[in-house]
């Protein structure tokens, strides 16, 4: 559902979204209740299909993230040399907050921003709030499947102030 947000908050054409899953069906399309919710956000998800992460798709990525602490361990026993690469959404949106607010941040273009971003990341992991996880709504309550699109707005709007400063909020 993330990757279909990424429009919402981000106008850079150098940001390419893509998503993949640790298991699932593949060529699926989107579970209804995301499809609604998405839609609410004037997001068409009738070309979507689900696929599985491979390695490869893992080790071309600038970034990869996931919504709990299990599957960022599958992705890095998938492809550990794409750990420093990996976070769950929102440990990857406090540490994005804190870059942000401590300066840390440098570089003219979305790549260069994440770049740096990706550089301190382990200086300030220490001093950002311990990770939570978004609970997978899959076959659960379209109350769940709210919670997590809120989450993942609320994330990915974070990530977006830090990587596009000037237009990193939610468009609607």
């Amino acid at each position: 559902m993330g990757e279909l947000m990424f429009p919402l908050f981000f106008y850079s054409n150098d940001i390419v979204s893509d998503s993949a899953g640790i298991q699932g069906l593949p060529d699926s399309p989107i579970d209804p209740s995301s499809a609604q919710l998405l839609a609410a956000d004037n997001i068409d998800t009738q070309e979507f299909r689900s696929k599985r992460l491979t390695p490869q798709l893992a080790l071309k990525s600038d970034l990869i993230l996931c919504f709990t602490q299990r599957q960022r361990t599958k992705i890095i026993e998938l492809a550990p040399r794409a750990r420093s690469r990996t976070f769950q959404l929102n440990d990857f949106a406090a540490l994005c907050e804190y870059c942000r607010v401590h300066a840390f941040i440098s570089g003219d273009d979305t790549k260069e921003r994440l770049n740096s971003i990706l550089k301190n990341a382990s200086l300030v992991q220490a001093h950002i709030p311990p990770t939570q996880d978004i609970d997978d709504p899959y076959r659960k309550d379209f109350q769940i499947f709210e919670s997590a699109h809120k989450q993942i707005q609320q994330d990915i709007a974070e990530i977006a102030s830090a990587l596009e400063p000037t237009r990193g909020f939610h468009v609607h």
